[in-house]
């Protein structure tokens, strides 16, 4: 939720004013009467007359020494000092306040990048509307679909490729390397930052999903919903063969071809990419389960 910056423990401004001042003047004061002291008793005086002392002759020793009563010895025992306990302080946790909404791109976009850990990802956000775009591709993956025009991603340069063989069409597995990035990205972030940093934006994402006009779910359990069409998505290892109509490919297997569009996308990603997607998404629906 969003910080009331009243509830904010602000640092105090450092001034020398109140006892500090009186410290300080007090101090400065014991400095100039030092130096004037020493400065007064260093002057020369006139030289002093020393009268001469009389000489006294010794006592006579007595024959018989004189007995000293015995001196008590007194032990002081060293006083105990207990040690006081140091109470470890936890360091002040700076709550990062969040953006308005239509101001969010900023703010998303850094925190996105921060979750890449080092990822070159800078390339492929879009950033217009960030967290409305991911809260509506959100929802159309939870239907199964795969609207590119509300992605907050921006798609793979390479163009699609087929391979004919034998008079046949087939996916051409080199084309699975277009989305190895964004498989990489999702499957190389930290779990914890990335369910962290899900809490702290949720603010944001749930006033967009509530702007889509759902109010008898919130966007955790549609985000859990999208996460199930996605780990249903099937893992094809064989090679997938197409029939062209016009200027677009189905999948020759009527079963590929009724898949959901957002699981036929992880088809087209091939099988590997299929599996660390899958492999983040199982994790990440664990811990938003918990």
């Amino acid at each position: 939720m969003q910080v009331n910056q009243e509830d904010r423990a602000t640092p105090q401004s450092s001034r020398a004013g109140g006892s500090n001042a009186g410290v300080i003047g007090v101090t400065i004061a014991v400095i100039l009467a030092g130096a004037g002291y020493f400065y007064f008793t260093s002057e020369p005086s006139e030289p002093e007359v020393i009268a001469p002392t009389p000489v006294q002759l010794p006592e006579p020793v007595p024959e018989q020494p004189i007995e000293q009563e015995p001196i008590e010895e007194v032990i002081v025992e060293p006083e105990v000092v207990e040690p006081t306990e140091i109470i470890p302080t936890e360091p002040e946790v700076v709550v990062e306040p969040l953006p308005v909404l239509t101001e969010s791109d900023d703010f998303v976009e850094q925190k996105t990048i921060e979750m890449a850990d080092g990822m070159k990802i800078e390339s492929i956000i879009l950033k217009k509307d960030i967290a409305r775009q991911f809260v509506v591709f959100v929802d159309n993956m939870a239907q199964g679909e795969v609207i590119h025009k509300a992605s907050p991603l921006k798609g793979p340069k390479d163009s699609f490729s087929v391979s004919e063989i034998t008079d046949k069409i087939y996916l051409n597995p080199d084309s699975y390397h277009r989305y190895d990035l964004y498989a990489d990205m999702i499957a190389g972030m930290n779990d914890e930052q990335l369910i962290s940093t899900f809490e702290e934006l949720s603010p944001l994402f749930d006033e967009a999903f509530e702007e889509l006009g759902y109010s008898d779910m919130s966007f955790n359990e549609r985000m859990v919903e999208a996460f199930d069409v996605i780990l249903a998505a099937p893992i094809i290892e064989d090679p997938i063969e197409l029939s062209s109509i016009s200027v677009n490919y189905l999948f020759v297997d009527p079963k590929l071809e009724s898949l959901p569009n957002i699981q036929k996308l992880m088809v087209r990603m091939g099988p590997e990419n299929t599996k660390k997607i899958k492999g983040a998404v199982r994790k990440l629906k664990q811990q938003l389960n918990n």
